[in-house]
């Protein structure tokens, strides 16, 4: 048989298909190898079913229907604990003379930092008899009430008078509160 060979192996004409020429090739033209069941087209991924928007997935507790169970609710949280209780702190006394000898005005201011208020309470005052050369004779303690309530978290100030007995206080002596301390409720 004489004829041109197209060069497809174990062919034997132009027309022939031997093994390993696809049917339906072309001379010089390339081929596809065919798919069983699918076009020869290039393929492209699927399209989803329905767009999704962010927050669309399931919901928890969701069901069928259309109805869906709430979150469980949070674990009852501890009781909150009591206010703290309250905590003055005193200024440094100041001293201003009074109309006796005996006597002086002293003004104190009360901060409360704690978290509740001062109901009531007292003041101790520490008063110092100090002789004409200055020698510290004696020291008298007495005691007032505090300008109570005092809230938590104020400030407030008060000016008491405060005096010893009189022949503590010979002429040429004289008075002056140091020290200040107070327990409150």
């Amino acid at each position: 048989m004489s004829g041109a060979r197209t060069g497809a192996p174990g062919g034997a004409g132009a027309g022939a298909a031997g093994p390993g020429a696809e049917v339906g090739a072309q001379p010089g033209k390339p081929s596809q190898p065919d798919r069983p069941g699918q076009p020869n087209k290039p393929s492209q991924p699927p399209e989803p079913a329905e767009p999704s928007t962010p927050g669309s997935g399931p919901k928890p507790g969701g069901g069928g229907g259309g109805t869906t169970t709430p979150p469980p609710s949070p674990p009852p949280s501890k009781p909150a604990p009591p206010p703290a209780p309250a905590a003055l702190t005193l200024s440094a006394p100041q001293r201003a003379p009074a109309d006796k000898r005996w006597c002086e005005k002293v003004t104190v201011e009360f901060r409360n930092t704690g978290g509740s208020p001062a109901r009531s309470g007292t003041i101790t005052f520490a008063t110092h008899i100090i002789g004409a050369l200055g020698v510290d004779w004696a020291t008298i303690r007495s005691s007032q009430s505090l300008p109570a309530p005092i809230a938590a978290g104020a400030t407030r100030s008060e000016t008491y008078t405060v005096c010893v007995e009189a022949w503590r206080v010979p002429l040429g002596m004289r008075v002056e509160t140091q020290d200040v301390s107070a327990v409150w409720e």
